[in-house]
């Protein structure tokens, strides 16, 4: 017993000892420390990784889009406008877009002529050299927004590819889109056929290019991207447009004025010739009549001459 007493006195003693050292508290206190630090860092550690794993890693940081989705609009922003053939070294171009700026020679061969009127071509008409049908193309990437059976046009389908940027390709048969399909640059919308409005054509596809309603020359934007579309501003061009015509109209109308001016100039110089003949002709009559009067008057006083004598 007296020897567990001393073993218990000893360690009791030497336990007073460490305590009354100076460094002991500040040495209890940064282990403490320390070991709550590290049980903390190791709790949040293994909450992250359990965390971790119900992630959606196919979600971005926008609400509802999901990494799987195609990215049209950055696609379809890179791709470059093509013929919608093919082989586009064999396609002909049968009439060209017609340019209000262009000259009178182009302008005249870009009319298409139907039921008695020239029109002007909003677009261009695309054919083989031999004449045969062929595949119309799609080219760009786009909506399917309408599909018409039009026996005048030769049936109609409109692609949009942007906000007021669609493309259309008229003289098709035997149609392989509706209305609402998604179609890649280069699928196979249709075939080639013919139209009444534009006979001469042939076998042909009309393919047009419309930025919020308005036709735009389809040569100025192959091999150039959609953003080239978008940077245009249609509205100035729609109004030289319509002042073009306005000065057509007038060009044709001043003609007839001036052939009015003239034909009024003639008719007032055919009616001062008619007054000077007129007027020409009474005063020889005048003349005429008063010399015969002097006559008389001469002969009156010879008589009364001779029968005073």
């Amino acid at each position: 017993m007296r020897e567990e007493e001393k073993k218990r006195s000893s360690q009791d003693s030497s336990f007073k000892r460490f305590m009354k050292k100076r460094w002991a508290f500040p040495a209890i206190y940064i282990a403490s420390a320390a070991i709550i630090l590290t049980g903390v860092l190791w709790y949040q550690t293994s909450d992250n990784a359990t965390d971790t794993d119900s992630y959606d890693y196919e979600a971005t940081d926008i609400t509802g889009k999901k990494y799987d989705e195609p990215a049209l609009e950055v696609n379809r922003a890179m791709e470059n406008f093509v013929m919608p053939v093919k082989d586009s070294d064999s396609a002909v171009i049968q009439k060209q877009f017609y340019d209000y700026d262009g000259k009178a020679e182009d302008q005249e061969a870009a009319l298409v002529f139907y039921n008695n009127t020239y029109h002007p071509n909003t677009g261009i008409d695309i054919a083989t050299k031999d004449g045969e049908t062929f595949d119309v193309l799609a080219a760009l990437s786009g909506k399917v927004t309408k599909v018409e059976e039009d026996s005048l046009l030769g049936n109609v389908i409109e692609v949009e590819h942007d906000k007021g940027i669609v493309t259309q390709y008229q003289s098709v048969t035997e149609m392989n889109v509706e209305v609402g399909d998604q179609v890649e640059q280069g699928d196979v919308l249709a075939k080639a056929g013919e139209s009444l409005f534009n006979e001469e054509a042939g076998v042909h596809v009309h393919f047009e290019i419309r930025k919020d309603g308005t036709p735009v020359n389809p040569l100025d934007f192959f091999n150039k991207p959609l953003s080239s579309l978008q940077e245009l501003d249609t509205a100035d061009k729609a109004d030289a447009e319509e002042n073009s015509g306005a000065t057509e109209e007038n060009d044709e109308a001043a003609p007839s004025e001036d052939k009015s001016s003239e034909e009024s100039a003639d008719e007032n110089a055919g009616n001062t010739e008619e007054d000077e003949s007129a007027d020409t002709e009474e005063d020889p009559a005048g003349t005429s009549e008063d010399e015969g009067q002097t006559d008389d008057q001469v002969e009156e006083d010879t008589a009364t001459e001779s029968t005073d004598a």
